[in-house]
């Protein structure tokens, strides 16, 4: 191997391990300031905590009540993958399998959605869910959210049912299974490294998402309080501070909400791996 071919197989490597410690220091950080107090986290930010403060978790989760922002988050988010799944699934399944009049003109509809920036549907899509009666529930968030996540969906899907062997499907045709027991029974388990990568990023896209809910859960009614979701309880938590400001709360908070996405991340890590390389060689 020359000198100028190691320079070039180095550099991938060179470029991970720097996107690594971008990605990973910022985590660390603010996990290790969760633990400190205000005068360790402005006199010292890069060091360790002399002692391990749990009442800052104490006191983002009572002051924010995260509790309730927490169970709002997962049931918004458990819908809105669940469903984005399931209707992303069979709409890349049909447009990968089946040739019909208009096939790619609508492909080619959801892969334009992916360049459609949501900042400019905010107007309209507020006066839309608000005349369907939907403003501030978990049906109205789920339904976007699900609106949202779709053309990643059923792009990142559209090429992974491609790649399936026909062989299998002609095989279960001929033993007389029909086209709903091919998807759910044969097609379906054979894409689950795909499923499974779609999933894991939908779930962090939609527990991550700030703009839609701060636009669609609004307070209705003096009776009727706002459903917000966890992303709007950590700018609560931020405004609440004022001028006096509990950072060892707020990074606390921050690391509250982290933790459950890193946990998932971490439990499927090898299934999304074998999802992005599958559909990457085959």
């Amino acid at each position: 191997m020359s000198r100028k071919e190691g320079v070039l197989n180095a550099f991938p490597h060179i470029f991970l391990v720097a996107w690594g410690l971008m990605v990973a220091i910022p985590l660390l950080w603010a996990f290790g300031s969760s633990f400190k107090d205000n005068r360790e986290i402005l006199q010292d930010p890069w060091g360790l905590p002399s002692t391990l403060r749990w009442e800052n978790f104490a006191h983002a989760w009572s002051r924010a009540h995260l509790g309730d922002y927490f169970l709002n988050t997962v049931i918004v988010v458990g819908g809105g993958v669940l469903l984005t799944m399931l209707l992303g699934a069979m709409t890349a399944y049909v447009l990968a399998r089946y040739s019909f009049v208009g096939n790619r003109f609508v492909y080619y509809l959801f892969v334009g959605g992916l360049t459609f920036p949501v900042f400019l549907a905010l107007v309209p899509l507020f006066f839309v869910v608000s005349n369907l009666g939907l403003l501030n529930t978990y049906q109205g968030l789920i339904l976007v959210y699900v609106a949202y996540s779709l053309p990643f969906t059923v792009f990142f899907l559209h090429s992974f049912f491609r790649s399936l062997p026909t062989a299998v499907a002609e095989a279960a045709i001929i033993d007389g299974v029909s086209h709903e027991q091919l998807f759910f029974r044969v097609m379906l388990p054979m894409a689950r490294p795909g499923l499974i990568s779609v999933g894991i990023f939908n779930v962090l896209g939609q527990w991550n998402q700030f703009v839609l809910p701060t636009t669609l859960m609004q307070q209705t009614g003096p009776n009727d309080p706002a459903k917000k979701v966890l992303s709007q309880a950590l700018a609560d938590l931020a405004v609440q501070q004022g001028y006096a400001g509990d950072w060892g709360a707020l990074f606390a908070g921050l690391t509250l909400a982290t933790l459950p996405v890193l946990a998932v991340y971490l439990a499927f890590q090898r299934q999304v791996q074998a999802g992005l390389t599958a559909s990457t060689l085959r």
